[in-house]
């Protein structure tokens, strides 16, 4: 039976949950002093804008209606591609100097964004983190997956397809961000005593096309392996497509993260054994509806 694990419903979305449930409260308590101000301006910055990944289009369409239904307006500008780290930098510095409310942001780089966020933080600006956290503790809200919890869950569903000679291939994100190291992680340890067959880790820097030829490069490198991990939409679509393509879906077992139109197509063909379910369109809600919210936080 193929498997969809639903970790907004478990502990994957807690964080999510918890800003919702905060923000709720907290308009009824500002809503009489809040009615009369200008809308806020709230700037978002996902980590790319890319009409073909299901995540991102998703998570800018929540965000957009947050914004317009708790009365603010935002702008939204993103790179063409979740590595662009050096883009988004220069996003970030430009989006100070339009001096918005608040910035909302997925973080591209897990340390490299923080001291252009520190500035955001030090220019007045109220900071949401979506999607991906970064190295200090400098945020007014934080929405996202508990992405350790989720890949620790794929990891213990992994499980009941190995034993010792098993040999598994990993296939990451973008290296140095919070979601690729917190989902990494929680994987090794939900595979327990057979996080030593993990053979190879690759970065596809979300690229479809990069996952699909890593894939097929693991797949020659090490003919015996028979287990895939996609570690976000991009990386698992493009090994999926490898395996498929490969003619080698029966003899590979696939799990991966995200619920895109054509995961779902290759769950229901048996590609994937199982896919870790998000809630982007919630998460980026919950983040555009936040800036009252933040307002009166200290």
């Amino acid at each position: 039976m193929r498997k969809w694990i639903k970790t907004q419903w478990t502990s994957a979305l807690i964080s999510c949950i918890l800003v919702g449930i905060s923000l709720f409260v907290m308009l009824a308590l500002v809503w009489p002093d809040t009615k009369e101000k200008d809308p806020y301006k709230l700037i978002f910055i996902p980590k790319t804008i890319d009409p073909s990944n299901g995540f991102w289009t998703s998570l800018i369409q929540g965000a957009k209606l947050g914004a317009t239904e708790f009365g603010a307006e935002i702008e939204v500008y993103g790179t063409d591609s979740e590595g662009d780290v050096d883009e988004q930098l220069e996003l970030i510095y430009s989006c100070i100097e339009k001096k918005p409310d608040a910035l909302m942001i997925a973080p591209a780089d897990y340390s490299r964004t923080t001291e252009a966020l520190r500035d955001v933080k030090e220019s007045g600006i109220k900071l949401i983190l979506l999607d991906s956290t970064i190295d200090q503790n400098i945020a007014d809200a934080v929405v996202c997956t508990d992405n350790y919890v989720a890949g620790r869950e794929l990891g213990e569903y992994t499980r009941r397809f190995l034993d010792g000679k098993s040999v598994i291939g990993v296939v990451a994100h973008v290296q140095g961000t919070s979601t690729a190291m917190e989902r990494e992680n929680g994987i090794r340890d939900g595979l327990g005593e057979y996080e030593a067959r993990i053979a190879d880790v690759v970065f596809c820097n979300s690229s479809y096309e990069k996952a699909y030829e890593l894939t097929k490069q693991m797949l020659s490198d090490y003919p015996n392996m028979n287990v895939l991990i996609g570690l976000n939409e991009y990386s698992a679509i493009g090994a999926a497509r490898a395996v498929r393509d490969m003619g080698v879906a029966d003899k590979i077992h696939m799990v991966g993260f995200d619920s895109s139109i054509e995961e779902i197509q290759y769950l229901e063909a048996g590609v994937f054994e199982a896919i870790i379910i998000q809630k982007p369109f919630n998460m980026g809600y919950l983040g555009g509806g936040t800036d009252d919210q933040c307002t009166d936080q200290p």
